[in-house]
Formats: structure tokens, sequence, C-alpha cells
């Protein structure tokens, strides 16, 4: 069986064990502690008795019970000392446990098997799955049934002890079975924050072989297993969170974490020496089918729920030990009413973009890294036609296209063992998405020579959507042209926009994501080898507002798509009141409830069938 992804787990509070006797797990609602909580609360320690264990052994006498939330909103971000749990999946549970001491609040995953010392089970029981696993006829092909036949396996090899059930010591295979109260004490003292190995104890079996369980140790078995065996081990609470922007472990030490709502976190579970952290990134690396070796140290890839990993494995290239990073991609993409919930822009500016790239305009969201460039070129796929085909190019699959008629494109490393010429690069699948005659290419990123073929691309005519590492128009054009993309400069300006986002910090405080600007490349004067770009839309730090400094004189709107209309001269004006229309047209379904990805491009198709974006003539 395939070796599990564990790490240190250190609690940052000295564990309180409340004496209630087994009672309290077998029937909460005996529980004093129980009968304190609010309402939602003991629904989830209800469903979730591991919930109930973990408040057991929090100070709570001194920090206080613990806000349970089902979802964390915006206005969170200003709680100074949070001390909130909200679920993360039907197991799982997040604690956010504040520390006086420091910037970085805690982040503490509160799972099945967090307070249960199952690792002394863990030998026999693997020792006795292998032997079932193989005389299995037929191996599963998905997860999920490979899934379903562990937890088969784990039910036939355990016996589950009622509540009160004393067990014949003539049935067993010998040792007496320890109470609930009793392995928790263990776990406690023996493997939380301080011990390197698991506990020795013996465990208790039926001469059947079978071994005996209370509910919770089963549950917290069952878990552990498919959890460290078929998913990514350790980091599953990390992954299964809505609310994680990244994963970060530096070397030895603590995880950390990037959250949406409380920001920088740093997690309970760590790596307490270079070895520990060694062999975690080594198996994380073969549990993704991307094997380390001291020869290859370095592994780029995507994780099985679409996130981007960056692996460095050794402390000769990485001296705080190996290390890994982990950009977490959501399983449904933020929609531009969502991008305009966060304030990165308005819906004049959205609806500016929306004409913009239905009617071919060739875009670049471009940046420094961590600004939110792919989110927004995500949420603006919505306002391609949908009749369209969509070619998207990328090294690690993170676009999400909404049009039914998508090709999606990754390229390929060369694997191990293949020989030259086996790998595929994103300048190959970009030539080849030319000849799809696709009505749109987007690009994950352009930083190397598939630039060139990008730029000519645009040249004949095929719109192309990408983003790039840049912090300004002029350095955007300064790496266009230079190696190793070597634009020529009078290619550059068949890109018509330039929209540059940044995390900014705000006056009152807080980093958030900003478009600073919306611009126009105008065109290339070849005496003065200088380009003129205008920024129709501007950020002003100030007031936290957008300016739109274009309007009535926006290249695109009045050269460019009023001309593609035939709007004739004198009226060229009329371009601004369709994009107020527009902007009206978001903000009514925004009010309307339309905020989600596919719900908005449902919407906005519908409203496109209804001929209510014709611009009349």
């Amino acid at each position: 069986m395939t070796s599990a992804l564990e790490a240190t787990v250190i609690l940052p509070f000295e564990p309180e064990f409340i004496d209630e006797g087994n009672d309290c797990y077998n029937n909460v609602e005996s529980c004093a502690l129980y009968r304190m909580l609010p309402a939602n609360a003991r629904d989830y320690v209800k469903a979730s008795p591991h919930l109930l264990e973990y408040l057991h052994i929090l100070p709570v006498n001194t920090v206080g019970i613990p806000l349970f939330l089902s979802e964390l909103k915006q206005d969170l971000k200003s709680m100074e000392n949070p001390n909130i749990i909200y679920p993360v999946n039907e197991t799982t549970f997040i604690h956010i446990f504040p520390d006086p001491n420091d910037v970085r609040n805690w982040y503490i995953p509160i799972e099945p098997s967090f307070l249960h010392s199952v690792k002394e089970i863990l030998p026999a029981i693997e020792e006795k799955l292998i032997d079932l696993i193989d005389v299995l006829e037929e191996e599963p092909v998905t997860q999920q049934a490979r899934i379903e036949v562990l937890k088969n396996f784990i039910q036939q090899l355990v016996y589950i002890k009622r509540p009160g059930e004393v067990i014949d010591e003539s049935l067993l295979a010998g040792g007496t079975p320890k109470d609930l109260k009793g392995r928790i004490k263990t776990f406690l003292t023996s493997e939380i924050g301080a011990s390197k190995g698991p506990s020795t104890s013996g465990c208790p079996e039926l001469a059947d072989g079978r071994v005996i369980l209370t509910q919770q140790e089963y549950k917290a078995l069952e878990y552990m297993i498919v959890r460290d065996k078929i998913e990514m081990g350790t980091l599953k609470p990390f992954l299964s969170d809505r609310y994680i922007e990244d994963i970060t472990c530096d070397g030895v030490g603590p995880i950390f974490i990037e959250h949406k709502i409380f920001k920088g976190l740093k997690s309970v579970i760590g790596f307490q020496d270079s070895q520990e952290l060694d062999n975690f990134v080594i198996k994380l690396a073969e549990r993704i089918k991307r094997p380390l070796t001291y020869r290859n140290p370095i592994v780029d890839s995507t994780l099985p729920d679409g996130s981007r990993i960056n692996i460095v494995y050794g402390t000769e290239i990485s001296k705080h030990g190996s290390n890994f990073t982990i950009r977490k991609v959501s399983e449904v993409p933020m929609s531009i009413l969502q991008v305009i919930e966060s304030g990165a822009c308005n819906y004049m500016m959205a609806a500016y973009l929306w004409i913009c790239l239905e009617y071919g305009m060739s875009m670049f969201v471009s940046g420094e890294t961590a600004s939110g460039k792919t989110t927004t070129l995500n949420a603006l796929t919505t306002f391609l036609s949908p009749e369209n085909k969509i070619v998207t190019i990328e090294d690690t699959p993170e676009l999400t296209v909404p049009h039914r008629n998508w090709t999606r494109e990754v390229a390929k490393a060369k694997g191990k063992g293949e020989g030259e010429g086996s790998e595929v690069t994103m300048f190959d699948l970009l030539k080849s998405a030319l000849r799809q005659r696709p009505n749109q290419i987007l690009v994950g990123e352009i930083r190397g020579v598939e630039g060139s073929v990008a730029f000519s691309a645009m040249q004949t005519g095929h719109p192309v959507m990408s983003t790039f590492h840049a912090a300004s128009v002029e350095k955007l054009i300064q790496r266009l042209c230079g190696d190793p993309i070597n634009i020529p400069k009078t290619y550059v300006d068949n890109l018509n926009l330039v929209v540059v986002q940044s995390a900014v910090k705000l006056p009152q405080g807080g980093t958030v994501r900003r478009m600073l600007s919306i611009n126009e490349l105008v065109g290339y004067d070849p005496e003065t080898q200088g380009f003129s770009f205008m920024a129709t839309f501007v950020w002003d730090p100030a007031t936290d507002t957008f300016t739109f400094t274009g309007k009535g004189s926006s290249y695109l709107l009045e050269n460019k798509i009023a001309t593609m209309l035939g709007i004739p001269e004198n009226r060229r004006s009329e371009i601004y009141d369709e994009v107020e229309k527009r902007a009206r047209i978001l903000e009514r379904l925004h009010k309307a409830g339309y905020t989600q990805f596919w719900d908005l491009f449902h919407m906005t198709t519908k409203i496109k069938k209804q001929g209510l974006l014709n611009i009349e003539v």
C-alpha cells in the first residue's frame, strides 16, 4: 500500500481534559459543555462527536467557547482576535485560534482522527488489508471505487464495541480493551507536541482477528486510512477548505496558509526535522506521479483537484529544508460579479471589457504574482459570445471556460525514461491551435517563445487572451520586446487591451486586489520608437474608487468597435451609452442573485439571444 502522507501536530494551548466520563461521548445531551453550546454548534457536535471531544480539551475557561459559523463573511476580516470554528466538509472543521503574540493566528484542522491514537492500530490493520487486497479479483479503477473497497475491507477487520458493552475475556486474542477516555488521555500526553513515534501499547483483538474499537475510533481509523492511502494525507483539510488561497511550507516548521478572510495564518501541522519533511515531499511527489530525485529536485505539477504545486527537494538547494507551495484552484471559478463584490473593479469597467471582448479585442491581464490575474481572466470568459469556439492552452490547467465548444490543451513535460521530443510545449500547442479555427485563444500565461506565436495569431485575426507578469504597461512592453519573447516592436499594437492588476494595501489597513488600470494600446511610432497607450479606467487609492478617464476619448470604442458596427462618425459617442446599458444589466443581474459563474453565463447568453445587446445603428 502507498505510504502515508503525515506531518506532526503541535497544539498552541495546554490541553485540558474535562472528566465527565464516557457517557459524555455516548450521549452528548448529558454533557455539561454540550449544553453550554449555541444551537448551531450542538447540531455540529451531534453529527460529529469528535468535535465535542476537541472542545473538551480546549481551555474554554480562558479563551471562551468559539463562535460557530456555517460560512465566513467578508466583514470578519476586521476581527482582531478571531476564535471561530467553521466546517470545510461533513467530517472536518477548522478552528481559527488567536495568537496575541504574533501577527499570524493559528489554523487548527479538527478531523475525526485528530484526538484518537489509532496510529498504534495502523500497522496491524495495514498488514491485514494487504492480505485482502492481494486476493482482489478486479482492481478498482476510479478513486471513489478504491475508497469503497477500502472501507469495506476495514469494516471486515474491525469489531465495533457498543457503549457500555463488556467483552468476554475468553473471546479475546490477548490484552484488554481501553476505554475511549483513556485512549484520548494517552494521545494528549504522548503524541501532541511531544513524541516522535506512535504508541507501542497493545491493541485488543477478538480470537477471529478482528480489532476491537469504539465507534469513534472506528470512524477515526477509516478516515485516516482513506485520507493517507488514497487522498492527499495531512493536506486533505487544507485542500478541502474553500477559503484557502495558498498553502506554503518553507522548510522545517509549520505549514503557512493564505486565507481569503483571515489572511496569513500558521497551522498547528508542521515538520520537526529535515528528514521528516524530505520523506513527506518524496511521498507527495510520488502521489502525483512526478517523483523527485537528487538529479531532478524540482517539481511543477497539479494535484487531482487542479491546484498548482511546486516542490523543491533537499537541503542542498533549499537551506531550510525541502519546501512546497500549493496555489489552490476553486472548483467553481469566480464570476465577474463576484470580482466586483470584492472591489477589484466596478460595473462600468466590466461592461467596457464585455463589449471589447465580444467584438474580438485581444487582452492581457498583467500584474505580479498572486495579484488575481488568472481569477480575472477566468471571470471574463463569460463575456465571450456563447456560440464561439474557444481553445485554451496552459502548462498547468487552471482556466474553466463555460462554453460548450471548448478545446482544452495542456503542455506535457518530458516524462521519466522518455526520449527526446516526447515533450509538448506551449509553443507547440499554440501553433496547433491556429489550425483549429478558434474564435478566441486563451493562453494561461505568456512568458517565453510562445509569445511570438500569440502575436502572430493576433495579426491573422485570432483574438488572444492571456496573463502576463509585469507591473505596468511600460514593463509589459519591455518584456515583450526583450529576451526570451522578442516580439518585434511593430507587432505590439496588435494587443488591444492591458488590464494591470495588483494586490494593494488600503489606507484603513488590509490587503486587497484591485485593477489599477485598464489601458488601450493605440500604436507604435517608428520615428520616436515609442508606444502610445491611454488609460481608460484608473483606480484612485485615496478613495478606493475607479474613474472612467477614457469616456469620450476611447480609441477602441470609437475607432475600432464603432467602426465594426457601422456607426457613423457623428454618432460615435453613442457607443458610451452601450457601456452604461451593459453596466445597468450587470447591476440588475447582481441584485437578482445571478452572481455564480455558471448562472451569470446562462443569463448573459439568454440576454444576447433575446437581442437585448444589439446596438442600433
